[in-house]
């Protein structure tokens, strides 16, 4: 048995049956691609992510987007974690994320398909940009959601709430506090993997199993049971990404 057969075989014995990969870059894309046609419940994504906007290609977008297990547009947005020292390397930096943010944006609305989003320490460009550029029109996925409460507007904007193994971290007072606030049909679970993997894990390589424990403590602090929460961010995953709903095993 492969490693990735493994993953897969041990997250749908604890319940999760679709496997969606975002793209992050153009490198890791036919592999990607190459496990969607291997496993029937595995889709994946096509971006460019904020660290890599110097590969940024729309043609290569274009290529895969209507590949028939392309589910969505992205990872893609701004991150302002990492930017240069220099203030006019800043500046041009900050003006091409935001460029190819916005071509992403342009190409979801294009082809209709949802966007999964990355915001770091970029909350307020990143909401204007979404709403300015009427976004909403797709939708799409604040992916590892920041917990910031100038993104909670985004609600209203057709855009989900991507919670991962943070929410179980003794140290995300913010994100357990903002979760109630968060509408719970724009509620989602997802795992960041192999990053974030939920306490007690937290360490070890994640993957779509420990989803579980995310949902267990989602339940918790929204006094909710395990399997209400796996129904409604199951659902909610169905209206988001609307290619889950032809699966009969979801």
């Amino acid at each position: 048995m492969s490693d990735i057969e493994g993953v897969i075989i041990n997250a749908k014995e604890a319940g999760v049956k679709g496997f969606l990969i975002p793209g992050a870059d153009f490198d890791t894309l036919n592999r990607a691609i190459e496990l969607s046609e291997k496993y029937e419940e595995v889709f994946f994504a096509v971006g460019t992510h904020p660290y890599d906007i110097e590969k940024y290609d729309e043609k290569i977008i274009e290529k895969y987007v209507n590949h028939p297990k392309c589910l969505a547009i992205g990872e893609c947005g701004l991150d302002y974690y990492r930017l240069p020292d220099d203030e006019e390397e800043k500046k041009e930096n900050i003006k091409r994320q935001k460029e190819v943010f916005i071509s992403q944006i342009n190409l979801a609305k294009k082809y209709k398909k949802p966007l999964i989003i990355h915001i770091r320490e970029a909350s307020d460009d990143s909401r204007q940009i979404l709403i300015n550029e009427n976004a909403k029109e797709v939708g799409g996925v604040l992916h590892c959601f920041n917990a910031s409460e100038h993104l909670l507007i985004l609600s209203e904007h057709n855009f989900y709430f991507g919670i991962g193994g943070v929410l179980t971290f003794k140290n995300a007072k913010k994100l357990v506090e903002i979760l109630p606030k968060i509408p719970k049909d724009k509620l989602l679970i997802e795992t960041d993997a192999p990053y974030l993997t939920p306490h007690p894990y937290r360490g070890v390589r994640n993957e779509p199993y420990y989803t579980i424990y995310v949902a267990q403590k989602m339940a918790e602090l929204l006094n909710m049971t395990e399997k209400q929460i796996a129904d409604l961010t199951t659902n909610n995953a169905k209206k988001l990404f609307k290619e889950f709903t032809n699966i009969s095993w979801l």
